[in-house]
């Protein structure tokens, strides 16, 4: 068994979002992200799908023209090599989880 937490030693920097690998296992990973007000994580993709949860905060979260504002508690979801970028509103924690496999697969295979 793993253990991580979204709320133990968050750190910030001034210029910059900070990104912590929180656990990393074959299937997938978890990473918070730290956000001081208007920091900027510019248009990137990830060749795995993902889930975005604003923990804390609030982030304007941009795939393709189209910008959706999330505040605390909301998730979005996207598929693999899906340009996105983000923005703090407000100082933020986000917590983005990276599939590396596709678990409802292997779900279906033990049964």
């Amino acid at each position: 068994m793993k253990t991580a937490s979204l709320t133990n030693r968050i750190e910030h920097h001034e210029r910059f979002p900070v990104l912590q690998v929180l656990m990393n296992t074959e299937t997938g990973r978890e990473i918070r992200i730290t956000f001081k007000k208007d920091q900027v994580m510019e248009e990137h993709q990830t060749p795995f799908p993902i889930v975005v949860e604003v923990f804390e905060g609030s982030i304007a979260f941009g795939v393709q023209g189209n910008i959706q504002t999330l505040q605390r508690g909301d998730l979005v979801t996207l598929g693999g090599n899906i340009p996105h970028a983000l923005k703090a509103i407000q100082e933020s924690v986000v917590r983005l989880s990276i599939n590396k496999t596709n678990a409802a697969e292997q779900v279906q295979d033990q049964r």
